[in-house]
């Protein structure tokens, strides 16, 4: 039984009997989570049946029995970062990520650890570092990849030529067969072996079948035959049968070899336990080697590999390109010289800075010697991670390619051995170049796999067309080569119709065979790997649909639409990482690890419903508004998703929309309004604060506005900024030299007063005329709330006021973050057009206080002699949209300016706060779960003779109300220093 609504009461019967959440009906709520789970990282798209989040075990075996029961079929899915479409189907997706994360025992004396399917790569090393431990297999994904996921996919990643894939890291499973029985995968000796083939349960058919079939002479034959060459260890093409043949020296029999790169087809795993190995040496260097040509490269990477790197990875000029202007990776691209075609990052750990010298010295002659290679550049330690995130980020810095020719995943993990890719790479571009194809090439070269990504428009029939034709080609290449399909992303359902080709149609019998064996009916990922349906159906796009044109009151040009913009999320999953990782992005997943709260669903549901909705908003969907709800408009996204997707300003257009068709709720506007109602409060500002800060009316204020009751309240200063400044300038008689333009928030108008009185007596005191032109308030509450007309109103009268005033000799500066780095970031894109040449001069000299005191610093202009030569210690947390577009570093910097003072960043995300999120009752407690991950649990532990600084009024206000501590502006911080 598959129709849907038949099985609603059996999904509503079965939801009341687990622990965790399904999601399942056509409530928005439900639908949301559905569509969200439609895609991964890959070109596909398949609505699912029904979403599962198991708890505990048992839900899994309910689930099992289920699917059953009613002929269904379970997707196991992690971290949803699949190319090949493993993890979208027509059946109950069950996600493990959020509950089945735990690590479970550290072996230090023996070796291993075992885990639980949803731990993060990245994060599990996190955690084994104190023991001098690791797990080796490390792919591009790592701060997001899953262990479920890597296991499934039998992942590779980096470091694969020394510490091997995850198949060679895989010591057992625990896991449930299709039947439901619970299962143990462990090495066994051969008499072991026999042993279990006659048990009288599906593991023993199991354990039989596939023993017959690894066994059987022909097989034997067929399968030596087909598969790929011996110096390829990127192999993972179909079920791994020719690591289960008789080999010579090899006794014992482990049925993990096959469980890895099985894509949850064979077992649903609930436990792994995987090979560790030692930390690598401490000494770290990378070789950047420039060439002139991709061809030089691939005969270069041959050389290379004689001298036993860690690794070769490839990045071509495309990529390198899209580096250029981007705003975390064009401080990336500081090893580069001159324009070069192609670049391998050749690795090389040592004990000792001389043994590494000495590595790199003999690559660099030899590779001279054969005059390959014109720059040879060597970066050490901390910064070859940031090397190393040039090459990591290809996946997503490819999407920033303007038009609907894109670059797709399709024969991105065909691989060959080392010796044979100069050859590969020259056959294919034949391929290429015979259908006027453009491509990238990155990753892999030590281990004989480019991920090569060819341009095609899925849009279109033609580019439909073509997406196959590609793909068969290149698999009649990967045949004449005895190369492997799939290297590390899988087959699932893109490369499953092609292994016949490549493996042999006696291979391919008996891949369906052993499906058949563990799975007979299905229920575990069925039409993956084998039995998959045509590689170019059910792709994102539906070809030749014509879209109609979406006016937005933001101005997307710079990105062709909002519907583009969306549309640039590959679904790479960045926004998965954890505060174990670090960043921003996205501190809403981050607290409640549910996918729905991802940057990426947020731009897929967007990208779904401006692409089919026929109607005249379509923006009106409730599940828009279901997913967009936890977006705290941090701009994370805007720097560390690698396409730049910005949410944050997509959410802020969608809400304008949303309410233009179904109104703007009462909070709303009062938020947006703020505003007026502290500039009223100011009028009586004892009264006001007493009604804010007493329990029984600050209550009700709350219960009112629908604030939570355990958040307080902002008071208003006893006089505004801007009546303080007239008063203060009527006494003033001192000239001074240099003359800056102030720009009043509104919170430092009637909030934070006193710390704009002391920005304004620290500039004076350092020499500078300190002017609060005429202007309106920044319009960042009608922003934050989605009222993008009334705050393109706003910008238009600032821009209007401030542009013809301010310039790069006269600076505005401003206190609050998110008030005067709108200028920046908002201003150009929402004014009115004949506005914006203006707009953008003006945001080139719109600057934070402490970016142009570094400014002065630079130029001479301030004497580090007026300030305190005691020793503090200051500890900063960064806001989000400095953090964002890159504004943080000058703060660090400043704060340096007493000259023992030491200033350490707090590693924290988002504060949890984010505007009035941090007030809102529904959103309290996410509000407090970001501020738990990092930022509070550090501020507690501070000393109280630690200074902690913050520029956010939000922030501060997380601080205080979340860790009982006073942050401290900046300005603050500088100004009590003076001497």
């Amino acid at each position: 039984m598959s129709n849907p609504i038949q099985l609603l009461p059996l999904f509503k019967s079965l939801s009341k009997s687990i622990a965790g959440e399904l999601f399942f009906d056509d409530s928005s709520t439900h639908e949301a989570q559905k569509m969200v789970y439609a895609t991964d990282a890959s070109v596909y798209q398949e609505k699912p049946l029904a979403v599962a989040v198991p708890k505990i075990k048992s839900d899994i075996e309910k689930l099992i029995a289920f699917a059953n029961e009613h002929h269904l079929t379970l997707i196991p899915r992690a971290a949803g970062t699949s190319l090949a479409g493993q993890v979208v189907g027509n059946g109950i997706i069950v996600d493990i990520s959020k509950y089945f994360n735990q690590i479970l025992e550290i072996n230090q004396t023996e070796g291993y650890v075992w885990v639980q399917p949803g731990v993060i790569r990245d994060d599990l090393n996190v955690a084994l570092r104190p023991f001098g431990l690791m797990f080796g297999p490390e792919t591009s994904t790592a701060n997001r990849a899953m262990i479920g996921g890597m296991i499934g996919n039998n992942s590779c990643g980096l470091h694969s030529i020394v510490w091997g894939d995850t198949r060679q890291n895989l010591l057992e499973v625990k896991g449930y067969l299709s039947n439901g029985q619970e299962v143990v995968f462990s090495s066994m000796s051969l008499e072991e072996v026999a042993e279990k083939s006659k048990l009288n349960s599906l593991e023993g058919v199991i354990y039989k079948g596939v023993s017959q079939i690894v066994n059987h002479p022909e097989n034997i034959a067929a399968i030596e035959n087909g598969y790929p060459k011996k110096t390829l260890t990127r192999r993972n093409t179909g079920y791994a049968l020719d690591f289960l043949i008789p080999q010579e020296g090899k006794e014992n029999f482990n049925m993990c070899e096959l469980i890895a790169g099985s894509e949850g087809t064979l077992v649903f795993i609930t436990e792994a336990k995987l090979k560790l190995l030692p930390l690598p040496p401490k000494q770290e260097a990378l070789v950047c080697v420039h060439f002139n040509s991709l061809a030089e490269s691939l005969l270069a990477n041959i050389i290379i590999l004689k001298h036993q790197p860690m690794a070769s990875e490839l990045v071509d000029k495309y990529i390198m390109d899209f580096t250029k202007g981007h705003p975390v990776y064009q401080h990336n691209r500081f090893f580069i010289q001159g324009e070069p075609e192609a670049l391998l990052m050749v690795e090389f750990f040592a004990d000792t800075q001389e043994e590494l010298d000495l590595k790199t010295a003999v690559l660099i002659a030899d590779l001279k010697l054969a005059g390959l290679g014109y720059a040879y550049p060597v970066v050490y330690g901390a910064q070859t991670k940031l090397a190393w995130d040039v090459r990591k980020a290809g996946l997503g810095l490819i999407r920033n390619l303007p038009g609907d020719e894109q670059p797709v995943n399709l024969i991105e993990d065909c691989a060959v051995a080392p010796e044979d890719l100069p050859a590969y790479v020259e056959d294919l571009q034949v391929i290429l170049n015979k259908y006027n194809l453009r491509a990238s090439y990155y990753a892999h070269a030590g281990a004989g796999e480019l991920h090569i990504e060819p341009m095609i428009n899925l849009k279109t029939s033609e580019g439909k067309a073509l997406f196959r034709t590609v793909l068969k080609e290149t698999a009649a290449l990967v045949k004449k080569h005895q190369g492997s399909l799939s290297g590390e992303h899988g087959d699932g359902r893109l490369r499953g119709e092609f292994i016949k080709d490549v493996l042999g149609d006696k291979v391919y019998e008996l891949l369906k065979e052993v499906k058949q064996l563990f799975d007979p009916i299905g229920v575990f990922n069925a039409n993956k790997i084998v039995d998959t349906p045509p590689m170019n159906e059910f792709l994102r796009y539906e070809a030749d649909k014509k879209v109609k044109p979406i006016e937005t009151i933001f101005d997307f040009s710079k990105n062709e639409s909002i519907l583009r913009l969306a549309e640039k999320c590959s679904g790479s999953g960045d926004c998965r990482k954890t505060h174990v990782s670090g960043g921003t992005m996205c501190p809403s997943y981050m607290a409640t690890r549910q996918e729905k709260d991802t940057t990426r669903a947020r731009a897929n549901i967007l990208r779904q419903f401006l692409t089919n909705d026929t109607g005249d908003n379509p923006f009106n969907h409730q599940e828009i508004k279901e997913v967009m709800d936890l977006c705290l408009s941090c701009k994370g996204c805007k720097s560390e998703c690698p396409s730049s997707v910005d949410v944050a300003k997509m959410k802020a257009e969608f809400l304008q929309h949303y309410y233009d068709a179904n109104g703007v709720p009462f909070r709303a506007k009062m938020i947006a309004n703020f505003t007026k109602s502290q500039r009223l409060a100011s009028l009586v500002p004892s009264l006001y604060n007493v009604l804010v800060s007493n329990k029984l009316t600050s209550n009700l204020i709350k219960k009112v506005a629908g604030f939570a009751k355990d958040r307080s309240l902002p008071k208003v200063g006893k006089t505004t900024l801007r009546s303080w400044k007239k008063r203060h300038d009527r006494n003033q008689s001192t000239q001074r030299s240099r003359r800056v333009y102030l720009f009043c928030d509104e919170f430092t108008n009637y909030n934070d007063v006193e710390i704009g009185i002391t920005a304004i007596r620290l500039l004076e005191k350092l020499g500078y005329e300190v002017i609060i032109p005429e202007h309106v308030e920044s319009g960042r509450t009608y922003l934050s709330k989605g009222l993008l007309r009334d705050a393109k109103l706003l910008a238009n009268r600032n821009v209007n006021m401030l542009a013809d005033l301010v310039s790069a000799e006269t600076p505005l500066l401003g206190i609050e973050p998110s008030a005067l780095l709108t200028f920046r970031d908002e201003y150009p894109e929402l004014v009115d057009a004949n506005l914006m040449p203006k707009a953008r001069v003006l945001a080139k000299n719109a600057m934070l206080i402490e970016e142009f005191l570094v400014k002065e610093l630079a130029a001479d202009r301030i004497d580090r002699q007026l300030f305190t030569e005691e020793q503090r210690l200051v500890k900063l947390h960064g806001h989000c949209y400095q953090k964002s577009l890159n504004a943080l570093l000058p703060t660090q910097q400043i704060l340096d300016l007493p000259i023992n003072y030491k200033v350490e960043l707090i590693p924290s995300g988002c504060c949890g706060m984010a505007g009035s999120f941090g007030y809102e009752d529904e959103h309290y407690e996410v509000s407090m779960k970001v501020g738990e991950l990092v930022l509070l649990p550090e501020v507690r532990k501070q000393p109280q003779d630690v200074i902690i600084a913050a520029a956010g009024t939000s922030c501060r206000h997380q601080i205080k109300d979340g860790a009982q501590r006073v942050a401290q502006h900046p300005v603050e911080i500088l100004w009590n220093a003076l001497k």
